[in-house]
This record gives structure tokens, C-alpha cells and sequence, in this order.
């Protein structure tokens, strides 16, 4: 049986292994990657940001 130290010493060298096997993307990829999310995010925000006023607008029609 592996004592702790041990076990946690196989554990980040498993960790350091599986690192190297990564298809890490490059600056230019990030960057794309980035600016789509970003985009997204901005895109559903005012989505919603329409959708917020259209049905603040509709429920003060039928409230007053």
C-alpha cells in the first residue's frame, strides 16, 4: 500500500503527463477564441436586455 506522500507524488507527476499530451492553442487562437466569447456574450446580453424592457414594457401596459 502507497503511503500519502507517495500517492500525492504520483498523482502530480499523472498531472504533468497528461499536460504535455495537451493541443495547447496559439496566441492568434486565443485571441479569435477570445473575441468570439466575448462577442457572444455581448450579443445575448442585449438579447435579453431587449427582452427585459419589452416585457417591463407589456406588464405596466396591463398593471396601469
Amino acid at each position: 500500500m502507497e503511503s500519502y506522500g507517495k500517492k500525492v507524488q504520483r498523482f502530480l507527476h499523472d498531472i504533468r503527463i497528461e499536460l504535455k499530451k495537451v493541443n495547447w492553442p496559439t496566441k492568434r487562437e486565443m485571441l479569435v477564441f477570445t473575441s468570439i466569447v466575448i462577442s457572444a456574450i455581448i450579443v445575448v446580453g442585449i438579447f435579453f436586455w431587449f427582452l427585459d424592457t419589452g416585457f417591463t414594457a407589456l406588464l405596466k401596459l396591463i398593471i396601469r
